[in-house]
């Protein structure tokens, strides 16, 4: 038994083996890194523009009203003022958090 833990001791058949592992396993991890935040950051751009597009749509309306014989009713209206994150591109990852304070 001691002979065969000796000869598994000085083998060195498998020290390429593992350094090509390590290697690998470097990059392989490396790539992640790099896709990973690369899929953060289009999906944080998607976001934005789901929400521009929400903030692009005009929620004003307007009631004219309606004149009958014997009755009329009065018409109604309410527009929307622009916000602060309305317009494209007004999501930028610094700290300035000013939101509806301008």
């Amino acid at each position: 038994m001691s002979l065969l833990i000796n000869a598994l001791y000085r083998d060195e058949a498998g020290f390429i083996v593992s350094a090509e592992l390590v290697l690998v396993s470097t990059i392989a991890v490396l790539a992640m890194i790099v896709g990973l935040s690369e899929v953060a950051l289009n999906v944080n751009n998607e976001l934005e523009d789901v929400g521009s597009a929400y903030g692009k749509m005009s929620q004003a309306y307007q009631y004219y009203g309606l004149e009958g014989h014997n009755a009329c009713f009065s018409g109604s209206s309410w527009y929307e003022v622009i916000d602060f994150c309305d317009e494209d591109n007004n999501i930028v990852p610094n700290n300035d958090f000013l939101g509806e304070r301008i």
